[in-house]
């Protein structure tokens, strides 16, 4: 059973439920030579270290009211960065009665309440592959909450806050709150779509498919770029200086990459 601001109930002591959100995004690029990959993974390790994540992650804090405790913080060797926050409640504040509302969260501008026990963290991956020319970026950020907000709060920021091909989100709530009667409660909120928290524009850039449970409040969203312009793809340099044959190869190259990631699963080239 679910629960509109207006049918909100009281409940007995602090809301108990974690709502988890998982934002994984993927960043594709084509890198002929050698010297191409270098400078693309140096590209990324110096755009996504763990000073720019660090911001990125405080920001999120911010938009759900989330107090930080301790930040810990590690950039690779040969590359990538990891940073955690292990953040706790944030100011008392009334709670907007539009706090659930199906819309997208701010770019960010709000601040609400009721967070304890919960963390932010993001890890990158750069990698390539070791023969065909292409080198993907992941970053894989959780942000998991206890009490009334919701980390979705926080997900328009960090569409906004990455270059994304592809995205794939998970948001799940778990446990169980109780009611000043003993009832447990499983869910506080309505819910029927990740999607009603991404903004239309981004909604309009993407084909999207969504895997949901509701029984078991799990919800599940991935999302690719619709429209493909190849000079996105190349490091330094625009198609312009390709042969028609070899922008139709790499562009091929390049769809079979996203469509593998996309779907989860292999494809081959014809």
């Amino acid at each position: 059973m679910t629960f509109t601001q207006e049918e909100r109930i009281t409940l007995h002591g602090f809301n108990n439920l974690t709502k988890s959100l998982s934002f994984n995004m993927y960043d594709i690029c084509y890198t002929k030579t050698k010297e191409e990959r270098e400078a693309y993974i140096a590209y990324i390790d110096e755009q996504y270290n763990s000073d720019r994540l660090t911001g990125i992650l405080n920001t999120v804090a911010d938009i759900i009211g989330a107090h930080v405790l301790n930040t810990a913080k590690q950039d690779y060797v040969p590359q990538g960065a990891s940073v955690t926050l292990l953040v706790s409640e944030g100011p008392i504040v009334e709670v907007p009665t539009e706090s659930y509302e199906e819309s997208p969260g701010p770019l960010p501008d709000n601040v609400v309440l009721q967070l304890d026990k919960s963390h932010i963290t993001v890890h990158t991956y750069p990698e390539y592959h070791p023969s065909e020319g292409i080198s993907t970026f992941r970053a894989d950020i959780d942000v998991s909450t206890c009490g009334e907000i919701s980390p979705l709060k926080a997900l328009n920021y960090l569409i906004h806050s990455f270059d994304t091909d592809i995205m794939t989100i998970d948001y799940r709530v778990r446990g169980f709150t109780r009611d000043i009667h003993g009832n447990k409660l499983f869910i506080d909120h309505d819910i029927n779509s990740i999607q009603n928290y991404i903004p239309d524009e981004v909604i309009d850039l993407y084909d999207m498919i969504d895997v949901n449970v509701y029984q078991e409040n799990i919800f599940h969203t991935k999302c690719k770029l619709r429209q493909f312009d190849l000079n996105n793809y190349l490091f330094g340099y625009t198609k312009d200086v390709l042969g028609v044959k070899e922008q139709k190869d790499i562009a091929e190259r390049l769809k079979i990459e996203m469509d593998e990631i996309f779907y989860g699963k292999r494809f081959h080239l014809n």
